[in-house]
């Protein structure tokens, strides 16, 4: 069983920075992946919002949401999410096809240990 770890997420969130943080706090080794350097394909896409559901995966408190049109708030799709990379909630940590999006300590304890 492959027990490693990918977080997706962009350098300078900090949330982002706080759960690598824990992470390697707790001496979990993982790869780190800015989406803003290295695109998400639409196939990872389809699996993050298979797992999780576009609710949780989409960041409805980012700037760039509040900024959307009504009508592209009702589709968000893979081609606006690659126009708008900060519209996916981070991190998305991904272990053995499992996903979890955001951070929250306890969640992440479930998670990964």
């Amino acid at each position: 069983m492959n027990n490693s770890i990918t977080v997706y997420g962009i350098k300078n969130c900090d949330t982002v920075k706080k759960a690598l943080k824990f992470l390697a706090g707790h001496s979990i080794s993982y790869q780190f992946i800015d989406y803003r350097e290295r695109p998400i394909s639409e196939k990872q896409y389809e699996d993050f919002k298979d797992a999780v559901g576009i609710e949780e995966l989409v960041n409805r408190r980012s700037t760039t949401y509040r900024s959307l049109s009504e009508k592209e708030k009702q589709s968000i799709d893979f081609e606006l999410i690659s126009k708008y990379p900060t519209l996916i909630k981070r991190p998305v940590l991904i272990k053995n096809d499992k996903v979890v999006v955001g951070f929250n300590e306890k969640k992440y304890l479930n998670f990964l240990l």
